[in-house]
């Protein structure tokens, strides 16, 4: 093995538990099928960039969420909505260009993929392909559930989710199409700074298994670095991308709102203040990474003991990191270029020139561990199987050496060694549980590549790609990222030590104990493609899983308004008045926020699209102070005890610091009729003063 090759998730975690035991804007040439082949030369003309959003939030009452799979977290309501953001740079002389999506959800599935390919196939021809676009997830724990095909996730939330998915299939569209349609002339600018006080190593006891060389590179057992791109077009910046690792877990699994949490807040902050800049934080490497910084067992907290302050707090970390990132940038400059692949990664063979000792191995299909099902205790309150622990192994493994042997024999139970496998995924029936063929791809914009994965890869893990795809491409290793969570969802990658200590990740490295090597070696290949100037074949094709989705959700009945009220009535009023800083809350009778799901456009333009709006009393008309995108509310649903048709909806608003006037709150609903007939409600509070 090379110096540089050496040196270079059912959490959907309760779920199996659970079962177990019950042509362009502007008209550029030569467009339509590029396949982006790598170029030597700069391009001549300059950059085309575009930037967009489009909101994805699902139904935010009555349904599973997705990130920690415990079949107890459904959502009540909504904290903050949930947007993707796309980018397009193009090379205005050739047509060439890359898509980047980056999605407020705690996964992209090939679900996602087939709707929002399928979609620009559609309105766009064979502009916008697999190999072009990349879609990836902040990994935020409390998104909608039930949008994936595979089994191994809708089931967590207790079967396929077709509301949400739609709502975030078109979202993404939406966002991509409003990319498109903003392209013009522009330049990029590349940064970097570091942030040390917003991410922990989760899993030091796996991490200092390493070898020396590979715990040099993160000496606080993290990846501190953060990378921002920067989009203008003239003066003007249009969009802001940064990258950084931690886990979207500020929240934790007790939270039932819908909500965007650290990175989410972090895209906040940048947008509000500088409107009209689409700003994305999407991840790397944060397989081992929380931003639970206390790091303890089944109570996560840290910075502070609020896990919504958590989320501020993080998330204004990676924002004011960003800014130190931009004040540093420099014009990035440079061709574009892109290649993807399909792979079967139950079934690879392996080059020992990209394993630990040097033998040959391969991969199995996807089997889950115990530690898995354990959960990830520094950012979970609870396990849905509390006898199994991190650090469980097969004892008659561990006994048979396989801690120590490299290469296992040629058999599934041995390569995954020392696993104690618990939910074989890739042998289940009526076909595997979770999608085992798998897309990688690389972007390459100048200097700047992104080495995208679809998987939890952990730092070293991550570090390893890097090098490799670094050294194919003669480019700096600090702009090569290892952009996970990208275009598909396959749980973790850990390096074959790590994956010996059999925490959490390892337990959660689904085809076995070289996963990693896997990825290296057909990351090695399509970098080395790539760097030819030639075009990767697409691999083996996904199989269409799309059929035969399992829905174990009762349907919601017909709404009856709460006992003794009418549709949209107010049942507990605010008071008269009340002083900044203080919090006001209205409830009224409502219905199930999952009738509809109510989307809004994402420039603002119909706030009453949403669930409800915050409204200040201004030149004798009520107009929008705040609505349902906003940081200082939130809406919560329940049924009333006793009413299993009723809905009560509280809408919560912090009043922000300098607000005075006179205010008001209107809810918006949909309730169903005993025919299944849609008629919108509306609700509107009495109004109170703020001081």
């Amino acid at each position: 093995m090379t110096n540089t090759a050496r040196a270079s998730g059912v959490s959907r975690r309760g779920l199996l538990a659970g079962a177990a035991v019950g042509a362009t804007a502007f008209g550029l040439a030569g467009v339509a099928g590029t396949p982006g082949p790598a170029q030597a030369a700069p391009p001549s003309g300059g950059y085309l960039v575009g930037a967009g959003r489009g909101d994805i939030t699902g139904a935010i009452a009555g349904q599973g969420m997705m990130g920690y799979s415990d079949l107890s977290q459904v959502a009540t309501g909504l904290l903050q909505r949930v947007w993707a953001r796309a980018y397009i740079i193009a090379d205005a002389a050739t047509g060439t260009r890359i898509v980047f999506v980056n999605a407020d959800l705690a996964c992209i599935f090939q679900s996602h993929r087939t709707g929002v390919m399928k979609a620009l196939a559609h309105r766009f021809g064979n502009v916008y392909t697999n190999e072009n676009v990349n879609i990836n997830a902040t990994h935020n724990h409390n998104s909608c559930g039930g949008t994936a095909w595979d089994y191994a996730y809708v089931l967590a939330s207790l079967g396929h989710r077709e509301n949400s998915y739609r709502a975030e299939v078109d979202g993404i569209v939406e966002a991509i199409v409003a990319a498109h349609d903003s392209l013009a002339p522009g330049t990029l600018e590349l940064g970097h700074s570091e942030l040390h006080d917003a991410s922990a190593n989760r899993s030091l006891q796996a991490f200092v298994r390493n070898p020396a060389a590979d715990q040099k590179h993160f000496p606080e057992h993290i990846d501190p670095q953060v990378t921002a791109l920067r989009l203008r077009q003239g003066g003007t910046v249009i969009g802001e991308i940064t990258w950084f690792a931690t886990h979207g877990t500020s929240l934790t699994d007790a939270n039932t709102l819908i909500s965007s949490d650290n990175k989410g807040y972090a895209s906040y902050l940048a947008e509000r203040s500088n409107p009209g800049v689409v700003a994305a934080f999407p991840q790397t490497n944060a397989g081992d990474m929380t931003p639970n910084l206390w790091l303890r067992k089944m109570h996560p907290g840290g910075p502070a003991a609020d896990h919504r302050t958590n989320r501020v707090m993080i998330g204004d970390r990676q924002y004011r990191a960003a800014q130190r990132a931009f004040a540093a940038a420099r014009p990035l400059t440079g061709a574009i270029s892109y290649a993807y692949r399909f792979l079967d990664l139950s079934d690879i063979r392996i080059d020992g020139h990209y394993t630990p000792d040097g033998k040959p191995t391969r991969t199995t299909p996807a089997i889950m561990g115990a530690a898995a099902a354990a959960t990830s205790t520094e950012d979970n309150t609870r396990s849905q199987l509390s006898f199994l622990q991190e650090g469980v192994t097969l004892p008659f493994a561990q006994a048979l050496g396989v801690d120590t042997t490299a290469t296992p024999p040629d058999w599934a139970v041995a390569i995954q060694a020392p696993k104690f496998d618990l939910f074989p995924l890739g042998y289940l029936p009526p076909r595997p549980w979770i999608q085992q063929v798998l897309p990688i791809q690389l972007i390459r914009i100048g200097d700047l590549v992104l080495a995208c994965g679809p998987a939890e890869f952990t730092i070293v893990a991550g570090l390893r790609i890097r090098r490799i795809v670094a050294d194919a491409l003669h480019v700096p290793l600090e702009n090569v990222l290892m952009q996970g969570y990208a275009n598909g969802y396959s749980q973790y990658v850990t390096t074959p030590e790590e994956f010996l200590s059999q925490q959490y990740e390892g337990g959660e490295t689904l085809f076995g104990r070289y996963t990693l090597c896997a990825y290296m070696q057909e990351f090695d290949r399509l970098a080395r493609t790539m760097a030819a100037g030639r075009r990767s074949d697409l691999g083996p094709t996904p199989s269409d899983t799309s059929g035969l989705q399992p829905n174990l959700l009762a349907p919601v009945p017909a709404d009856t308004p709460v006992r003794g009220t009418t549709f949209g009535a107010v049942i507990a009023s605010p008071r008269t008045t009340y002083a900044a800083g203080q919090s006001v809350s209205v409830s009224f009778s409502g219905a199930h926020p999952s009738n509809r799901v109510r989307r809004v456009p994402a420039d603002g333009s119909r706030p009453t699209d949403g669930y409800y709006v915050i409204e200040r009393f201004d030149g004798g008309r009520w107009i929008t102070a705040e609505d349902d995108s906003g940081a200082a509310s939130e809406l919560n649903w329940k049924r009333p005890g006793g009413q299993d048709a009723a809905s009560v909806v509280t809408i919560t608003w912090q009043i922000p610091q300098g607000t005075a006037g006179r205010h008001r709150i209107r809810y918006f609903g949909d309730r169903k009729s005993s025919t299944g007939r849609l008629r919108p409600i509306v609700g509107v509070s009495p109004a109170f003063e703020v001081t």
